[in-house]
């Protein structure tokens, strides 16, 4: 897997496709991000066969449907999302059915383009898996792009990729070498986020937020997704529960619920936070971010909680704590409330 790196790298893009031997790319993107997916498909020239704006947060299989078929009309050899996980989630799920390679032009901290996962959602079930296949051969970093990402999308989309780190920590598979890129990682992004909301067009920050992104996306791209992962994608699928800030509400509960079973990676996770308690940092870290204090906000009921526990618990994983649907339902009730997540047991 090839990366460019640093402020200007798009322009690089056409470049590195041809350096790669792609001449016929297909872009991908947000409706959102349409005007910057048509200017980089633009700096293209006939190496662009078209923009597609159609891509939406968890993949609906119909999205990726309609983009297949419009792939036998251009013919491309190659995909070229940009934008956040929904453009290159599209990229990855196309790629998982037709073979064609990606390469990535992120412009969110999300972190996914570093990982082989892909995931699709139909008929409320969000189904993820692995396979090298959506892996992209190359993925261009230009924190250029990101200065007009609203910071409360910054914010969010960077605790995004700390759940990358967090799972990475006590992952049954992980290693020294991951662990370390983690922590950094952690480290990196947790510095860097609220001086991004701070001050939008701190180019210095949003520079060491894509380095963070990088590295916990590269993490969670190495070894086995636990409860977060798990449960967020449960929730995606079923409530169509906003992306970002699903994970960002989500994820100091799930530090909380297995502090206990983790120890040593709660200690390398304060050492990242710079506070003893990782579960409190992460979601004093939300507030500071301006990210939603609860699931109750971004639209989940009381009465969805039997539900989303149930298919959290649907398939076995591995995770520090025994996962019951008892146990996930607490959890989820104490996400909807927003209450500081002291202990989640």
């Amino acid at each position: 897997m090839r990366v460019r790196f640093g402020v200007g790298a798009v322009s690089e893009l056409r470049d590195e496709l041809a350096a790669l031997g792609f001449h016929r790319s297909l872009v991908l993107s947000t409706q959102a991000e349409a005007p910057l997916a048509a200017r980089i498909a633009g700096g293209l020239g006939d190496g662009a066969v078209g923009v597609s704006g159609t891509a939406v947060m968890h993949v609906p299989q119909k999205c990726v449907d309609a983009t297949i078929e419009m792939l036998s009309r251009r013919s491309p050899d190659s995909l070229v999302p940009v934008g956040g996980g929904s453009a290159v989630g599209l990229a990855k799920a196309v790629a998982l059915e037709t073979g064609l390679p990606i390469v990535a032009v992120p412009t969110t901290y999300a972190g996914s383009e570093m990982t082989p996962i892909w995931g699709r959602t139909s008929a409320g079930v969000k189904q993820t898996g692995r396979d090298l296949r959506v892996l992209p051969r190359s993925v261009i970093y230009d924190p250029d792009l990101t200065l007009t990402l609203p910071a409360l999308v910054s914010g969010v989309s960077g605790i995004n990729a700390i759940a990358h780190a967090v799972e990475a920590l006590y992952a049954p598979d992980s290693s020294p070498i991951i662990s370390s890129m983690a922590v950094v990682g952690t480290r990196s992004l947790a510095d860097a986020l609220p001086r991004i909301v701070s001050n939008p067009l701190d180019l210095g920050a949003r520079t060491q937020a894509f380095r963070g992104a990088w590295l916990c996306g590269a993490c969670l791209g190495n070894v086995t997704m636990s409860l977060h992962h798990k449960l967020c994608h449960a929730l995606g699928g079923a409530f169509d529960l906003p992306h970002a800030e699903m994970h960002a509400v989500v994820l100091p509960y799930v530090v909380a619920f297995n502090a206990s079973a983790a120890p040593a990676a709660m200690l390398q996770l304060a050492d990242a936070l710079g506070e003893p308690e990782p579960a409190t940092a992460l979601w004093k870290l939300g507030r500071s971010v301006g990210a939603p204090a609860s699931l109750g906000e971004l639209g989940l009921t009381e009465t969805d909680l039997d539900h989303a526990a149930a298919l959290a618990v649907a398939s076995p994983y591995a995770n520090p704590v025994p996962v019951t649907e008892r146990a996930v339902r607490k959890l989820l009730g104490a996400a909807l409330q927003g209450t500081a997540p002291a202990c989640v047991l």
